[in-house]
């Protein structure tokens, strides 16, 4: 929440208008006391006339003093996120940071300030803003909060946020923070209020609800208040998928696709997904990509956290292979380190998609409304051949900027 003091911070909205009725009532007291204590002699009829007028004016006090604490109490809202709940708010948030960049790219599509902190800034990847005119974001801005020994309290106290975009649940099953800690954050610092939308895989996550892409975003956009910015959103959204329609093959001529994570310009260890409802997925789901690994032995790594070799790729041997990992490189950075080097491997040289140059960049991890929209767009257009970019760029910078 934006305040100006720790107070603020802490206040409940009960409390302020509790606090707001203290206010005026000692104020009429001392108004009164102060004309009883002059020592001045008056008339009865003196009396009469400055009683009617104390009175008249301490009515007009009191209902203006009324109207200005009920603007002010209409000024505070709440907003409700599982698995947090309903969250309060004195004031609209000036400052805040997020767990990932989903929610980094929110706050850009909402025309924010970049976050203060990230977990890990790396997998924030800025570089598809180049897409859009007049949007950018400066990531030196952004402070990594992710290091050795995870996150720690202390950064938290140091930026001094007024929200903490991201799920608390998060940092409670990485065994790092406690209930403790983060009801400590929360009354010390600001609230938390987010939920881990990127990925379904956690056995932690299944005890709430999940999350689309744009019920999120709408959830935020209730958090800063630019509902009308979200509106237009997905308005541009729903015409993106209109134009995507038509592009995207009938269900017997679409690829099989390998999705992996693997960094480096020669990987040869890899860690598999399998497709399903995060938003992580969400431009391979509109895409309608078969998922190559989801019927075969090979275990999602969120489940036990295991890789696979060329060997095991092999085994498999899927018709497209999408590699995370690499959404630093250009498309040029990636075929002349990832797929050179697979081309000219032993083993790997032999899968299907290598030798017939389908190895992809698979799209960022944490993709957000802007992100998505041009990792979805570029992958129709290597996948599907695509004729012409399928959403309105421009539009999507307006947007941001705040031209609706």
């Amino acid at each position: 929440m934006a305040n100006d003091g720790q107070s603020g911070r802490e206040s409940t909205r009960r409390e302020y208008l509790q606090y707001g009725g203290a206010v005026i009532a000692g104020g009429l007291l001392a108004g009164c006391t102060g004309g009883g204590g002059s020592g001045t002699t008056t008339t009865a009829s003196e009396s009469e006339t400055t009683t009617a007028a104390t009175t008249e004016a301490a009515t007009e006090t009191e209902t203006e003093t009324e109207a200005e604490t009920t603007t002010e109490a209409a000024e505070s809202y709440s907003v409700s996120i599982e698995p947090v709940g309903e969250v309060a708010f004195d004031s609209v948030p000036e400052t805040w940071i997020a767990n990932n960049g989903s929610w980094a790219d929110m706050g850009v599509a909402l025309g924010l300030d970049a976050p203060m902190g990230v977990w890990l800034p790396g997998r924030y990847h800025t570089q598809y803003y180049d897409e859009i005119p007049d949007v950018s974001v400066d990531k030196s801005s952004i402070r990594q909060l992710w290091g050795d020994s995870g996150v720690g309290k202390e950064q938290f106290y140091e930026l001094n946020a007024d929200v903490h975009i991201a799920d608390p649940n998060f940092l409670l099953n990485r065994g790092q923070w406690s209930e403790a800690d983060i009801e400590e954050i929360s009354t010390q610092v600001g609230p938390f209020f987010g939920n881990s939308i990127f990925s379904r895989g956690y056995a932690w996550h299944e005890d709430y609800r999940y999350y689309t892409l744009y019920e999120a975003f709408e959830k935020f956009a209730q958090v800063f208040q630019r509902e009308d910015r979200f509106e237009a959103f997905e308005q541009v959204h729903e015409e993106f998928q209109s134009n995507l329609a038509p592009v995207v093959p009938a269900q017997g001529e679409r690829p099989s696709a390998a999705v992996v994570w693997a960094g480096g310009d020669e990987p040869e260890e890899f860690y598999p997904y399998v497709i399903d409802e995060g938003t992580s997925f969400k431009h391979l789901n509109d895409l309608k990509v078969n998922d190559a690994l989801a019927t075969t032995e090979v275990r999602d790594f969120y489940s036990n956290r295991g890789a696979v070799d060329f060997e095991t790729l092999l085994e498999v041997d899927p018709e497209v292979l999408l590699v995370r990992g690499q959404e630093a490189k250009t498309r040029e950075e990636f075929q002349n380190t990832v797929v050179s080097f697979m081309e000219n491997h032993e083993v790997a040289g032999e899968l299907t998609a290598v030798q017939n140059g389908d190895v992809y960049r698979a799209g960022a991890l944490y993709q957000g409304p802007i992100t998505n929209l041009v990792a979805t767009d570029r992958l129709a257009r290597t996948l599907y051949d695509a004729d012409e970019r399928l959403f309105d760029t421009q539009r999507v910078a307006d947007i941001a900027n705040g031209n609706l």
